[in-house]
């Protein structure tokens, strides 16, 4: 039986997370298997969606963290408890960082790798609807200038990932009627 490559072992790997509810690790994996894909390559679907799971679970629970501990700061707020509020303060910026340091991570790999390589048409939306949405996860918590970019990119994502989309569509209605 021959050696299973990296890139196999690191989607077993990625799977057996899952499977494990162990998503931090999962994501690992996955960014493993982005690196040992050579340059011409792309992921294959069952890579993509390992890849979407993964990051989709780790910055699914810090959102849902960022949303509760959000609406006790209000509450705090509510019932005048400065003591409370500078500290919850405090425990939400941590959380925000945690999400903006998963964001970078996921957005590094679409940009540098993923967008870049993708060859199908089907591929460019799915990286292109990712990065939208990660972008928009930056747009829920940020504030400011940073808000702003991050609303404007991730509505430039989502159109680029709609005209890519179009393409695709036609291309293959083209092809039904020219069979």
């Amino acid at each position: 039986m021959a050696t299973p490559s990296a890139r196999d072992e690191n989607v077993y790997l990625a799977k057996l997370a899952e499977q494990a509810e162990r998503y931090e690790e999962m994501v690992k994996f996955m960014e493993n298997v982005v690196s040992a894909v050579p340059a011409p390559d792309e992921l294959t679907v069952e890579e993509r969606n390992l890849l979407s799971v993964a990051y989709k679970n780790v910055i699914g629970a810090r959102r849902a963290s960022w949303r509760i501990v959000s609406s006790i700061e209000q509450k705090e707020e509510g019932r005048g408890n400065a003591d409370h509020v500078s500290v919850i303060r405090e425990y939400r910026a941590k959380i925000e960082a945690e999400l903006s340091e998963i964001c970078a991570g996921i957005l590094k790999l679409l940009d540098e790798k993923l967008v870049p390589a993708a060859g199908t048409g089907d591929s460019k939306v799915f990286y292109l609807k990712m990065k939208g949405d990660y972008h928009r996860y930056l747009a829920e918590f940020k504030t400011g200038d940073d808000r702003k970019a991050a609303a404007e990119n991730t509505l430039t994502a989502y159109k680029s990932a709609q005209v890519c989309g179009y393409f695709v569509t036609f291309f293959s209605i083209l092809c039904i009627f020219l069979s």
